[in-house]
């Protein structure tokens, strides 16, 4: 799929072993959950444009490279993307934070917004949206929906992992958007949950299963 990045590296894979374990722990989940964020943000940002500056070290002056212009705003889709927000920060503690709430109607399936709230240059900022399972796509979609009325275009979102008829449905209603995900799973069931997935991220995170 275009514009779609699967991470294939040896830390990723091993955690994610351990994630889909149903004996991990609350605790330990939520610690993985922010691990594997860690290690997808560093290449999700890799393009973040960069100036140069002229430092001075202990020794001569130099010249240098800084991020340059505004710089990211960092979206969880409420509530399993909470979980991923402190991997972002890691790299990026400058980033402005916002949030989005959606909840899936378990007959359609389809979302619906409770809350929204970004910061208010955000149309100025690249938006790193945030959502550890991507199952129909329908969350995403929305969520990028909500993002780009307030006039954003540089949007990039980071599953942790995804189902393949969610990511045709982002891909397909939001070709601009690029996609990083940790792992591409087998398929959804009759049910709409991802196959063989973790369970509820959810729930996993915040010991409420």
């Amino acid at each position: 799929m275009n514009n779609v990045v699967v991470f294939d590296h040896p830390l990723i894979h091993h955690k994610m072993a351990i994630l889909r374990d149903k004996n991990t722990s609350s605790k330990q989940f939520r610690e993985l959950v922010e691990e594997i964020s860690t290690l997808m943000a560093y290449e999700a940002l890799r393009n973040l444009p960069l100036k140069d500056v002229e430092i001075e070290t202990p020794i001569a002056k130099c010249q240098a490279k800084m991020i340059s212009g505004k710089k990211l705003a960092v979206v969880p889709i409420l509530r399993a993307g909470l979980g991923m927000v402190e991997g972002l920060l890691t790299l990026v503690p400058s980033a402005r934070v916002g949030h989005i709430g959606l909840y899936r109607d378990h007959e359609t399936l389809e979302p619906h917004e409770y809350y929204c709230k970004l910061p208010e240059d955000v149309s100025e900022r690249e938006v790193i949206l945030l959502d550890p399972m991507c199952a129909t796509g329908g969350s995403a979609v929305a969520a990028i929906d909500f993002i780009k009325q307030r006039g954003c275009t540089n949007i990039k979102l980071m599953h942790i992992i995804a189902a393949p008829e969610g990511l045709e449905r982002v891909q397909k209603e939001h070709p601009d958007v690029s996609v990083y995900c940790a792992c591409v799973d087998e398929k959804l069931n009759e049910h709409g949950y991802i196959v063989p997935g973790l369970g509820d991220a959810g729930d996993r995170i915040f010991g409420t299963k």
